[in-house]
């Protein structure tokens, strides 16, 4: 006894050689320093219903959106690989906690040696048995699964993450959809206009009233809504194969078809900001990133824990006979404890507490980073709901105009007051009006999905 008391005074001693433990921030120290400012620019309106309280299914009212996103969450494959690693974390963790608890076998065993004097010793033994049973008392072990149980929140919050950006994803996809929806029709009712232009303006080239490059120029503009039709069928294509992409599955034949309107996301303009060290502590990316930082935390208490003596408990209770039909008989039983303390390991943990206190450092500056650009994501949205909105109702102002100067064009072009140069060219900025105003109304409708994402909502 007076000697292992020696050998575990003398290993606190050598364990002493490890430092103390330099004083760093709290995961909430870190948030506070990182975060650019108090408040949310363009903060806006002061709603009383927060995103992350709101779930989709309340924030996305749509009929389509209704069905979509239901299909996304049971068959998208990022979001079942975010839930398999969630599984994974969790059977780890449950792992590192087993590692706290003794494992008992029970086993029989028999063995036949010759012996020296001719003959053959028979050995036979049944019973429980306890191998290597680690004493926890540095902690080792407990830091072990701390770091497992960190790991597990960790896959959890990226699970909500994951669910969070396919919900937003799958909205986003939608108002592609829409807005091409929006675009096929106003092309078509172009093409429609610009046939009847055309058509008599070839009358009048044959009446010998208007000039061959009025016709020409009608031709044109015919062909150029022709391209313009096209090129909107294949973007619609390719955001319907995106969609697919993030269902999973094929859309069921019942569902409505895309009407053109994106009226269904304005609620989401009254969302309120709320003060930052609040709404980015609840995105679940940050919650990851501060999961991770707690998971390296605890890897530095395991490191530490290397450099203390190791003991471990070894025994064994049962029966043991030379005559098997004796076998349980005889009570016997075994108790090895043994102590190891490293003595030189050429620099092995020292180098390890390094590494971890590196990796503290690095999970640090990784959580601090992903407040900062949550703050970032925040403001970007927040900026374009303060702005977005005014575009388009200045867009919309324009295409009111230009359709008002069309319809003059026409008067004074059938009147014989303007040229049909005059009706083509109001004609095309119509057009152009038209579109923009859809792409306005599409990144608006794009840019409130985004404040609710990026405010943690979608859970």
């Amino acid at each position: 006894m007076t000697r292992a008391l020696t050998l575990i005074a003398t290993a606190a001693l050598l364990a002493a050689c490890a430092g103390p433990e330099p004083k760093k921030p709290t995961a909430t120290e870190s948030a506070q320093a990182a975060l650019p400012a108090a408040a949310f620019p363009n903060a806006g309106g002061t709603g009383a219903t927060a995103a992350a309280a709101l779930p989709w299914a309340q924030a996305f009212q749509g009929a389509r959106l209704q069905r979509l996103i239901p299909l996304a969450l049971a068959n998208n494959r990022d979001l079942r690989v975010a839930v398999a690693n969630i599984g994974a974390a969790r059977a780890t963790a449950a792992a590192r906690e087993a590692d706290l608890w003794p494992t008992v076998n029970v086993g029989i065993s028999g063995s036949r040696t010759p012996n020296s004097s001719g003959g053959i010793t028979s050995n036979y033994q049944a019973g429980l048995q306890v191998s290597a049973y680690e004493l926890d008392l540095f902690g080792r072990l407990r830091s072990l699964d701390a770091a497992a149980q960190a790991q597990l929140l960790a896959a959890e919050a990226n699970q909500q993450a994951v669910q969070i950006a396919l919900v937003a994803a799958v909205a986003t996809a939608e108002i592609a959809l829409q807005a091409d929806e929006a675009l096929l029709k106003i092309t078509r009712d172009t093409l429609a206009s610009r046939e009847q232009s055309l058509s008599l303006i070839r009358q009048r080239f044959e009446g010998g009233i208007t000039s061959e490059i009025d016709l020409r120029t009608a031709e044109s503009a015919l062909q150029a809504a022709r391209v313009a039709y096209a090129q909107t069928q294949r973007q619609r294509a390719l955001d319907q194969n995106a969609l697919l992409l993030l269902l999973g599955v094929t859309p069921p034949a019942d569902l409505p078809a895309p009407t053109g309107l994106l009226a269904d996301f304005e609620p989401l303009a009254e969302l309120p900001a709320g003060v930052p060290a609040e709404v980015l502590t609840r995105r679940p990316d940050v919650r990851q990133a501060e999961q991770a930082l707690a998971a390296v935390d605890a890897n530095i208490g395991a490191a530490r824990a290397a450099f203390f003596p190791r003991i471990t408990l070894t025994g064994s209770l049962g029966t043991a006979s030379s005559q098997l039909d004796n076998l349980f008989k005889n009570t016997v039983w075994s108790f090895a404890p043994s102590l190891v303390q490293p003595l030189f390991d050429a620099g092995r943990n020292r180098a390890n507490l390094a590494a971890a206190r590196a990796q503290r450092d690095a999970a640090t500056a990784q959580y601090e980073k992903a407040i900062q650009g949550a703050f970032r994501d925040v403001a970007d949205a927040l900026a374009g709901r303060a702005t977005l909105a005014e575009q388009r109702t200045a867009q919309a102002a324009q295409v009111d105009a230009e359709a008002r100067r069309l319809a003059l064009a026409e008067e004074r072009y059938k009147a014989g007051i303007a040229s049909s140069l005059d009706v083509l060219d109001a004609q095309r900025s119509l057009f152009t009006a038209q579109q923009a105003l859809v792409q306005v109304q599409s990144l608006r409708a794009q840019n409130l999905v985004a404040v609710y994402r990026v405010l943690g909502g979608g859970v």
